[in-house]
């Protein structure tokens, strides 16, 4: 092999591997954190909510639930289905509690999305 077919050759495999870690692929993950409102969770850079009051109100009043884990990624969930739906209904009974969740991951342009598959409050662990 020339050394001209061995560049195209590591240019090809980078490029595939580029390609293919940019494709959103979905894997499976675990996370502890807060059910709380979107709103708090970017503007007031909380670490968890301010009562179970608060998150649950904001819900109701329109604002996307997230989960704010324990390194501080924000996690919007999201459904994995079309027309896809809103997932408020499944996070209301957690509002302001800590919980472990398991799903399917999506990174990208740097926002991070969790299909939900499995939720559970962390026993005594509300706001």
């Amino acid at each position: 092999m020339t050394p001209k077919n061995e560049a195209r050759l590591v240019l090809t495999c980078i490029l595939l591997v580029i390609a293919f870690a940019s494709t959103g692929a979905a894997r499976s993950i675990s996370v502890k954190g807060y059910v709380l409102d979107s709103a708090c969770a970017f503007t007031k850079e909380l670490k968890k909510p301010i009562s179970a009051e608060c998150a649950t109100a904001c819900a109701k009043a329109g604002s996307p639930l997230v989960i704010l884990s324990d390194d501080g990624t924000i996690y919007l969930p999201i459904a994995d289905n079309t027309p896809a739906s809103g997932q408020n209904e499944k996070l209301l009974p957690f509002a302001g509690q800590r919980v472990k969740v398991k799903g399917k991951f999506f990174l990208r342009g740097g926002s991070s999305a969790l299909v939900i598959e499995k939720i559970e409050a962390l026993s005594g662990q509300q706001t």
